[in-house]
């Protein structure tokens, strides 16, 4: 849709908007103490992050020019709104059963609902994966990195 609209192949809009995220990353980290590798600062990790964004970004952006391949149009697909819905309604779930329910809870609702938006799943592989998900936050989260977030609460 860009390229009908611009004459430019979206890889350079990819690139470029990589590239200025890394930019703008970079330059707010700059702001905080950057540190070194073994006392990283509190900027450390912004600033890394944002310089492999811009180097991302750079590297698309000489991909699509070297790409010597004709692009054809391809048709896109409708969009996928209940997918969509469930990914949102998901969030919303763990946003609201975070505060009220704890981390278990959130993270079961929030996958169980995301999941039910592919197609494939069934609700009973998206309640397995819920399940799964919901022991695997409570061991890293909590005892882990003791995240202080209780598992379960009620409100």
């Amino acid at each position: 849709m860009l390229k009908a609209v611009t004459g430019i192949p979206r890889d350079y809009f990819a690139g470029g908007l990589m590239f200025l995220l890394g930019l703008g990353a970079i330059a707010q980290g700059a702001s905080y103490t950057i540190g070194t590798l073994t006392d990283m600062g509190p900027g450390f990790f912004p600033v890394a992050l944002g310089t492999m964004l811009t180097l991302a970004g750079i590297s698309i952006v000489v991909v699509a020019k070297l790409s010597v391949a004709p692009r054809t149009e391809e048709a896109r697909p409708a969009p996928e709104w209940v997918a969509w819905s469930c990914i949102l309604a998901g969030i919303a779930a763990f946003v609201v059963l975070g505060k009220y329910g704890g981390l278990v809870p959130a993270t079961c609702a929030a996958v169980f609902i995301s999941a039910l938006g592919d197609r494939q799943n069934t609700w009973k592989s998206a309640l397995v994966l819920a399940a799964a998900m919901g022991v695997i936050a409570a061991v890293v989260f909590r005892w882990a990195l003791q995240l202080q977030f209780p598992l379960f609460s009620w409100g």
